[in-house]
């Protein structure tokens, strides 16, 4: 299988602490950009007031495979996450690069609290 025997787990099956997504994930640089992007898609249809039907409607993707990319039970492919991208006018997929190295001298994202605005 591609990808080894890791992608026959789910991403938010690499939390650990805390609740996806914003949990403390473990080195799977893989499982951390699945997290990264169901964030950031969370993010992106809160700031618009958009539910899963309404973002389906916009980008043609199924409703239910966004509520699956946002719960971390999927690793999204690149059509999907392209049509998401353009939907929304936003980039989803984060710069992990650029992600700051750990004492282990791999890259960890790094997670903060997700905030709300004061119109929430």
């Amino acid at each position: 299988m591609p990808g080894g025997t890791r992608r026959g787990k789910k991403p938010r099956e690499f939390a650990v602490a805390g609740e996806w997504p914003y949990a403390v994930m473990d080195g799977a640089r893989t499982a951390q950009i699945g997290q990264a992007v169901a964030r950031a898609l969370s993010e992106a249809m809160e700031r618009r007031g958009l539910s899963a039907n309404g973002l389906a409607t916009m980008s043609g993707v199924n409703r239910q495979v966004i509520s699956n990319v946002l719960a971390g039970t999927v690793w999204p492919d690149m059509f999907t996450l392209g049509s998401l991208e353009e939907a929304l006018d936003e980039v989803l997929w984060p710069r992990h690069t650029e992600w700051p190295k750990g004492n282990d001298g791999a890259r960890h994202q790094p997670i903060l609290p997700h905030r709300r605005s004061d119109d929430d």
